[in-house]
């Protein structure tokens, strides 16, 4: 999808200015600008508690919008302002630097102004701040990377992102009053189809982009030559109350950004049998044989990845052993390998995916506790079980709702081929655009 993107000068005379010719990297290499990506996370949000850091569609809120600005590779840093060790613990785990805001500017009734502002005063080296909105989950590298782009190489001021909405807006009355309403942006006697009309901007809260200048000397964040970025309506997504919740995650979950890896490349996935595809725990019969319980969404899950040409590898611990005879039945069972590993599993994996001449972005892993936390970071795709301890939530790329043993496999099953059948419409949309040209 080709990405909308218009200037609007402000009303003081001035143009959009001519594309300079100097790259991005250029001038980062010259030390002209340093730009900072700063998204604002108060732990006490009246709205939903701690809702930076809930959990929405298996990453924290916060991950979403941090993801996109680290891979955009625009920012000279990226940073989290907050109040509260919980959300630093998450902004540091997802690469973000922490700035600890002071109470001045954690209170109620503080504006984000003020707390850039703040941010501002102690990190004097930063020239363009890039104010984005945690609660923008369906943000993508592009829209930040040519948004920055239109302050850095076209001299503007301040940009901020809109969307196009086609809504007719009237004049609100007050109870009681004789007044009667009127329209603000409707001819009654000419209504327009909607096709026939090109709606409005609207702020949609994205993000927000300043000069340093404009910040502390003019106190704005819109102001001098302002500019818009317009995005459209399916990444506009806002969340300010527990009902967005459910209809947020399903955008995400279509909309939202993953991570650099193109989801239709991975061939090979593994998968720890203790506590992800199985409770963790053993049964011994009153023969003494171990047995487990595996679910049959769990099974059906990796049927589905296997026909989508998905080798799976099922992995079982020297550390928490299963018998042999009992790791046969279950490669048997679900049709696919089942590989011993060590307490490091890296150490084992490794070698697997070089002797498959595959590279780590062409893997999913699916791990549940801390020494999967190598495996968790190096995968294209990765996942926990909804049950995992922090360290393990903290390493993968996404949470399952579902625990272990009960629907887990199953959930990161779907979520793989989800993102398959994203990546192959995307790049089916891809050749419709270039085919315009």
């Amino acid at each position: 999808m080709i990405s909308r993107k218009r200037g609007l000068p402000a009303d003081n005379g001035e143009q959009d200015g001519p594309l300079v010719a100097p790259k991005q990297q250029q001038i980062r290499a010259e030390g002209k600008r340093h730009a900072a990506a700063v998204i604002l996370a108060r732990g006490g949000s009246k709205g939903i508690p701690l809702k930076n850091i809930k959990m929405l569609a298996g990453v924290p809120l916060i991950g979403w919008v941090l993801r996109a600005a680290v891979d955009s590779d625009m920012f000279d840093s990226v940073w989290v302002s907050t109040d509260h060790d919980e959300i630093e613990k998450v902004a540091k785990s997802w690469g973000a630097k922490v700035h600890r805001r002071s109470a001045e500017v954690s209170r109620d009734s503080s504006s984000s102004l003020e707390t850039i502002q703040e941010f501002a005063r102690l990190n004097p080296e930063v020239d363009v701040i890039c104010h984005i909105q945690a609660t923008s989950p369906c943000l993508h590298p592009h829209h930040v990377k040519e948004a920055l782009e239109m302050i850095t190489l076209q001299g503007f001021d301040s940009v901020f992102s809109v969307v196009r909405r086609h809504q007719f807006r009237w004049k609100e009355i007050k109870k009681g009053s004789d007044e009667m309403t009127k329209p603000f942006n409707l001819d009654t006697a000419n209504r327009p189809r909607r096709q026939d009309w090109d709606g409005e901007l609207c702020e949609n809260g994205s993000f927000y982009f300043a000069t340093r200048d404009l910040l502390m000397n003019k106190g704005l964040m819109q102001g001098g030559k302002i500019g818009y970025y317009e995005m459209l309506p399916e990444y506009s997504v806002d969340i300010d109350v527990d009902i967005d919740w459910p209809v947020a995650e399903q955008r995400v979950l279509r909309y939202g950004y993953f991570g650099r890896v193109t989801p239709e490349v991975v061939q090979l996935m593994f998968c720890n049998v203790s506590g992800c595809l199985t409770e963790g725990r053993i049964f011994l019969s009153v023969s003494g044989e171990d047995m487990v319980s595996v679910n049959t969404r769990d099974a059906m899950g990796i049927r589905m990845l296997k026909g989508e040409e998905v080798e799976v590898v099922l992995l079982t611990s020297r550390e928490d052993p299963v018998t042999k005879s009992l790791a046969e039945k279950l490669a048997k069972r679900m049709g696919c390998e089942v590989m011993e590993v060590g307490e490091e599993p890296l150490n084992d994996l490794k070698l697997v995916v070089e002797k498959k001449k595959l590279e780590w972005k062409d893997v999913a892993y699916m791990g549940n506790d801390k020494p999967d936390v190598k495996c968790l970071n190096l995968a294209g795709l990765s996942a926990v079980p909804g049950d995992a301890p922090t360290v393990a939530i903290n390493a993968a790329k996404y949470t399952c709702h579902k625990v272990g043993g009960l629907g887990a496999v199953r959930e990161f099953a779907e979520h793989i081929l989800l993102q398959k059948q994203k990546a192959k419409a995307q790049m089916k949309q891809d050749r419709i655009d270039n085919s315009s040209f």
